[in-house]
């Protein structure tokens, strides 16, 4: 099954409305854009995603808005985690999972477990899951950090547990991760900037977020440095990086949303206590995005 996950997938965003609600339009354009675009898989409910701020009703019908626009195109996985280790395994046992290969699961936020806390809850997640777990690494946002032994401990105490998004933002991290982890297990990029070196130091590719923006460079990017064509994976490397730089600078997803914008696939909109992107923000993303309009959605 994780054969299929390697290269790029897209942390895909959620459209709304005017009024804030699911635009399950856009989300049908979106989902073929990056197909056609040439990505390897879609990741919904992730951060990007604006999980956090959807109602179980909004997640089923996002859940099922995507299963239907791919229509068994590529792999999906799904964002399913928590700092409540029990509220997730009910979590697992209540959705449909039907047309999800793979599950994407936070290390717990918050509450700032230890190492041996971390290894349980994933331990009992991986136990209850019906499908394979990606554990998620995100420093950040979760005020902890997953250590590559506590990484490759799990890996090795659960088959169920297949691979891992990185995004502490450390090549060291990656590397410890990549020399650490048992064979088979994937180490996967959670940050577009350390995409490409993750994957020449020998990681399996990106769960990306300018990525379903400019699905057809960020998907060949990768496709080339997973074949070791170094010089013309990092031309198509800076020729992306000031839009990798832009589209966080005011948080995750305001600024990828501001692409989809100018790319006039879906609003900008985003849920409290989030902030669209400012007017500075969207013409200077407007600007980056211009050269690549014809080639990406023309």
């Amino acid at each position: 099954m994780m054969k299929e996950l390697i290269g790029t997938g897209v942390a895909l965003i959620t459209p709304f409305k005017s009024d804030l609600s699911v635009d399950i339009d856009a989300l049908h354009k979106i989902v073929n854009y990056c197909i056609d675009g040439g990505v390897e898989y879609l990741v919904v409910l992730g951060t990007t995603g604006e999980s956090v701020t959807l109602t179980k009703e909004e997640k089923q019908l996002v859940m099922d808005t995507v299963t239907i626009a791919n229509a068994g195109r590529v792999p999906l996985v799904v964002g399913v985690g928590g700092n409540n280790t029990y509220a997730v395994i009910e979590e697992l046992k209540t959705l449909d999972l039907t047309n999800y290969e793979a599950i994407l699961s936070v290390s717990p936020y918050y509450n700032k477990p230890t190492q041996e806390g971390i290894f349980q809850h994933f331990l009992a997640i991986a136990e209850a899951s019906p499908k394979p777990i990606i554990l998620y690494n995100v420093p950040g946002r979760t005020g902890s950090n997953m250590l590559p032994a506590t990484v490759a401990r799990l890996a090795n105490a659960s088959e169920n547990i297949v691979a891992i998004k990185e995004a502490s933002g450390s090549m060291v991290q990656v590397q410890e991760l990549i020399k650490t982890c048992p064979e088979g297990f994937h180490v996967i990029s959670g940050d577009d900037i350390t995409a490409l070196p993750t994957v020449l130091a020998g990681g399996s590719g990106v769960i990306s977020v300018i990525g379903q923006g400019l699905p057809s460079e960020f998907s060949e990017m990768i496709r080339a440095g997973l074949r070791g064509e170094v010089e013309e994976a990092y031309s198509l490397h800076y020729s992306m990086q000031e839009g990798m730089d832009l589209i966080f600078q005011e948080g995750n997803p305001a600024g990828i949303k501001a692409i989809f914008e100018a790319l006039q696939l879906s609003r900008a909109s985003v849920r409290l206590p989030l902030m669209e992107a400012t007017a500075g923000l969207k013409q200077k993303i407007q600007h980056f995005i211009k050269p690549f309009v014809r080639v990406t959605a023309g």
